[in-house]
This record gives structure tokens, C-alpha cells and sequence, in this order.
């Protein structure tokens, strides 16, 4: 991918620090209650109301906005060419790193945008499900490549968004389960005719491999990226290790239950080796240059909270 200065992408967005963003929720109501925010909170993350309230709220009214105005157009549109009116979905890309908290986010978009007025349908479908299976994987030498682009089935993908985006009542997608780390052949993510789709994962704002190929974001009306100091991001990911060991590792079905009964300084050594050898070079050479691919992206400090936010110009 090219590599594009920081300061000419920078140029591409509005800046807006947190206080600055915040101001923009004043007369919302607080549409979710300590308890929902708790259920949402992915494991080591640290959202509260304050964050919802101050980022979140503005985020989705933002959202309501670009979706608004890509209905209208789509109308017109329909109008001018003298055809029926064939409202398509409203999709929205989440990317960036493992362990940033972008799953959280979707799964906290969900919720707030299907308490829109007019309470649409919103359907949340992550990447996960189009890994290859384990079998395959093993059988091209990519195992320890899972999460990269080429660890994914991504013409599935981009078939499954185009039936999403034509308006066919019902579409599959495949099933991951983290806990068997792998596809469940016998299970799916079923869409039926969503007003709005959220897809979330790490490489959704990849290029296409070729120009004749259609890219994933392509199939998108926003996207956002989760940003954040790698450095920061590792902390993050190894504190999640050990909340995992503690807890899903101990399932007698977790594909990582070797890990359940290891000390503290075995867990930190061996997420340490799999940040090191997997997670941080796919985030240097295959997420990160996508950030400024993103409609908006999402400035994280050491706390885990947003502290800025770049915002596209139209």
C-alpha cells in the first residue's frame, strides 16, 4: 500500500478534541443506563457514561445525520431516473487493532443507533466469521497468520455486503466461535433486510488486492477507525490475556486452555510472544496504513478513553 504522509492525511480531517466533541451532546438524553453500558464492556475495556455520554452520543447522532442525508440522496436519486424507491442499508465499517476496544464500540453503536427515532433494525456482523477455517488454514501454511488479510475468505465477504447492500431479505454469514477459536459449520449470523449494518474487524478497510477487485469499504457509507499508541495497545492486549486465562481460558472447550494454569509471568511472556510475533506486525503492516481510509477516527490514550477525534472533510 502506499505510504502516505502523516501530516498530508491529516489534512483530509477536522480535529476535535475530546472537550470540543463533548459539547456536541449538550440537550441529548442519555439513552443507556450504567447497567446496559456494563453489558456492553468488552473484557479489560473501560468504558463508563461518561465516555458514552461524551463521545458516543455525539458519534451516533453524527451517524443518524450521514445515514439521513444517504437516504435522501438514494431517493432522489430514484426520482430523477424515474424508478421506484429502493432504500438499501446503511453500512458502517469499525476497524483497528486487536485489543483496542473497536468490538466494544460496534456492539455500543448497535445499541444506540437502533434508539434512533423510528427505532431502525440494526444488525452487527464481524470479520471473524469470514476466517478460513482452521483446516484450511492449516492446510496454507497460515495458522500463525490468522488476522492477517490473506487468513480470510474475503470474496465471501464482499459477496455476502453486495446481497446485504441489494436489499435480499435473507443473508448468511458464517459463525466463529472464540472459544473453539475456529468457524462452526453447522451455525450462521443471519441478516434479514436490516436498516442499518455495522461490521467490525481488523482489516475491513483493506485496499482491494487488485484494481479489478472490489474492496470491502467499498460497500460502505461511514467507516471508523480506532486509533491508538501501539505501545498502549499491547498493554491492553496482555491485560486482557490475563483476565482471559482467568476466566474463558478455564472452559475445558477453550481452544486456549493450555493456558488456564500457567503462572502470571508464563502469561505475560507468552502474550508478550504472541503481540510480538503476530498481533504488532499485522497492525504495522496491514491495519495501521488503513487508518486514514476511515470517514472518522477515534484517537484512544493510555486510559483507553477517546481524546480526540478526526472527522473527514466533505
Amino acid at each position: 500500500m502506499p505510504v502516505v504522509s502523516e501530516s498530508l492525511a491529516l489534512s483530509l480531517y477536522r480535529q476535535i478534541d475530546r472537550p470540543d466533541w463533548a459539547r456536541l451532546a449538550a440537550g441529548i438524553a442519555q439513552p443507556l443506563t450504567e447497567a446496559e453500558v456494563v453489558q456492553l464492556r468488552g473484557l479489560g475495556d473501560r468504558l463508563d457514561l461518561a465516555e458514552v455520554r461524551e463521545v458516543y452520543v455525539p458519534l451516533s447522532r453524527l451517524l443518524s445525520l450521514y445515514a439521513s442525508s444517504t437516504k435522501r440522496l438514494g431517493a432522489d436519486a430514484s426520482a430523477f431516473l424515474e424508478e421506484p424507491d429502493s432504500t438499501t442499508p446503511f453500512v458502517v465499517g469499525v476497524a483497528g487493532s486487536v485489543a483496542v476496544g473497536k468490538s466494544t464500540i460496534a456492539r455500543l453503536l448497535r445499541e444506540l443507533v437502533s434508539r434512533w427515532p423510528g427505532t431502525p433494525r440494526v444488525e452487527l456482523v464481524t470479520t471473524d466469521g469470514f476466517l478460513y477455517p482452521n483446516e484450511e488454514l492449516e492446510r496454507r501454511g497460515l495458522m500463525d497468520r490468522k488476522g492477517f488479510p490473506e487468513s480470510y475468505d474475503r470474496r465471501a465477504l464482499v459477496e455476502f455486503l453486495t446481497a446485504v447492500k441489494s436489499g435480499e431479505s435473507e443473508v448468511r454469514a458464517p459463525y466463529y466461535s472464540h472459544m473453539r477459536y475456529d468457524i462452526v459449520a453447522d451455525a450462521h449470523t443471519t441478516v434479514r433486510r436490516p436498516d442499518v449494518v455495522i461490521v467490525e474487524g481488523l482489516n475491513v478497510l483493506q485496499p482491494p488486492p487488485t484494481p479489478n477487485d472490489v474492496a470491502v469499504s467499498d460497500l460502505f457509507d461511514f467507516s471508523i477507525y480506532v486509533d491508538a499508541d501501539p505501545v498502549h495497545i499491547q498493554q491492553w492486549y496482555t491485560d486482557r490475556f490475563l483476565a482471559l486465562r482467568r476466566s474463558a481460558f478455564s472452559n475445558p472447550n477453550s481452544f486456549f486452555q493450555v493456558f488456564a494454569d500457567i503462572s502470571d509471568e508464563e502469561a505475560i511472556e507468552r502474550a508478550g510472544y504472541f503481540w510480538n510475533a503476530i498481533n504488532l506486525p499485522n497492525l504495522v503492516e496491514n491495519v495501521l496504513p488503513t487508518k486514514h481510509r476511515a470517514s472518522l477516527v477515534l484517537q484512544k490514550g493510555a486510559s483507553h478513553a477517546v481524546e480526540r477525534v478526526l472527522l473527514r472533510k466533505l
